[in-house]
């Protein structure tokens, strides 16, 4: 199960150090880096989150399916998990569907909460803190296109799990 307080608080700490470009994608791609980096290092993952190949890079596997909704306004029936999780995000963070040419995406904005670094082990703290100060400028396409480089999903087939 997804971690959604620790995703919360991990895009307030990448609002908070004023990481550009910060879309659901770039969310998505900032979060497989730390969930591999941690995982490398620590054998664990941060926030639990899986990940699948897409033709575009990396995508993560319940993220993503919970920004689509947001994305397309779904209305959800109340006992739905997902609302949960939806809500969980909400709690922390104001969400805005913002219109492109040719799609939509996700901008995100501080609500009242402060990031809170107690929620994480030392070690997550400094792992988080390690991807966003190296990839804050990145844009969404070179982080994507820097997924590729990583041999695990260089070699895995489009639509299976790569963590």
């Amino acid at each position: 199960m997804v971690d959604m307080t620790k995703v919360a608080n991990i895009i307030l700490y990448m609002l908070h150090k004023q990481v550009k470009g910060l879309n659901n994608k770039k969310v998505e791609l900032m979060l497989f880096f730390m969930e591999k980096n941690h995982l490398d290092f620590f054998n664990q993952k941060i926030v639990n989150e899986e990940f699948i190949k897409d033709k575009r890079g990396v995508k993560a596997k319940n993220l993503s399916e919970i920004f689509e909704l947001i994305i397309d306004e779904v209305d959800l029936d109340e006992d739905d998990e997902r609302v949960y999780f939806i809500q969980e995000l909400l709690d922390f963070l104001e969400i805005d569907i913002v219109e492109k040419n040719d799609y939509k995406e996700l901008n995100f904005s501080k609500f009242e909460e402060d990031f809170s670094e107690e929620l994480f082990s030392k070690d997550e703290f400094k792992t988080i803190h390690k991807v966003v100060s190296l990839y804050k400028d990145t844009t969404v396409r070179n982080l994507a296109n820097e997924s590729f480089s990583i041999d695990k999903v260089r070699t895995t087939e489009l639509g299976d799990l790569i963590l």
